[in-house]
């Protein structure tokens, strides 16, 4: 009688360390969502990036190779600018920064047509803004100088508040080390390609007739 009365004893101890290890693994798998994986590390993230990444990089080979030869800055920063295009189609408007980049495509596509359509003006000095900037900054605490640097970086994010610029910053930041994961991997795939492309010809120009 005392053995089926401390046998159950046990069970009843065991049954309640369950449900509370029950209960501790629900609610981490619940509000908790620094457990779970960012967007932008996601595997299905990668892929729509990577495809995105490569329509418009085939579109800017084939619009080099349609126009005259252009050098080589100006075809890296096509690259770049359809790479950082890519990234916010691929973040579907969920981000200040992506809007902002898109909207900046906009209007420089916008500006170019204007300035094809009128003659050339000189572009406005510089030096009393950068003047006016430096005094103003020099007063400023450093934190907020750093925010400003930091606003600067993110794009459409210059005059946000601290709190959701950093919301902006930690997004924009674990988009781009995805961006770099895609490009590096993107490469290794070309280059792949490439080499095994010349050693088969190499190899049929060495195959006696």
């Amino acid at each position: 009688m005392a053995s089926t009365s401390s046998s159950t004893a046990v069970d009843e101890r065991e049954r309640k360390r369950k449900r509370a290890a029950g209960g501790d693994s629900t609610a981490s798998a619940g509000p908790g969502a620094e457990a779970q994986p960012s967007k932008w590390r996601t595997r299905r993230e990668h892929e729509i990036y990577s495809s995105k990444l490569f329509d418009a990089l085939r579109l800017v080979r084939g619009g080099s190779a349609a126009a005259s030869p252009s050098t080589a800055p100006a075809r890296g920063r096509a690259v770049r600018e359809a790479a950082d295009r890519a990234l916010a189609v691929a973040a579907r408007g969920r981000s200040r920064w992506s809007r902002a980049i898109l909207a900046s495509r906009r209007r420089r596509l916008q500006a170019a047509h204007r300035a094809r359509l009128r003659s050339p003006a000189a572009p406005p000095s510089r030096q009393p803004f950068a003047a006016s900037t430096a005094s103003s900054s020099g007063k400023a605490p450093v934190l907020a100088k750093k925010a400003k640097v930091l606003g600067r970086l993110v794009p459409g994010c210059h005059k946000l508040p601290f709190p959701a610029l950093l919301t902006e910053a930690s997004d924009y930041i674990k988009a781009l080390e995805m961006q770099v994961r895609a490009m590096t991997a993107l490469a290794e795939v070309l280059a792949s390609v490439s080499s095994s492309a010349s050693a088969s010809a190499s190899g049929g120009s060495s195959s006696p007739a």
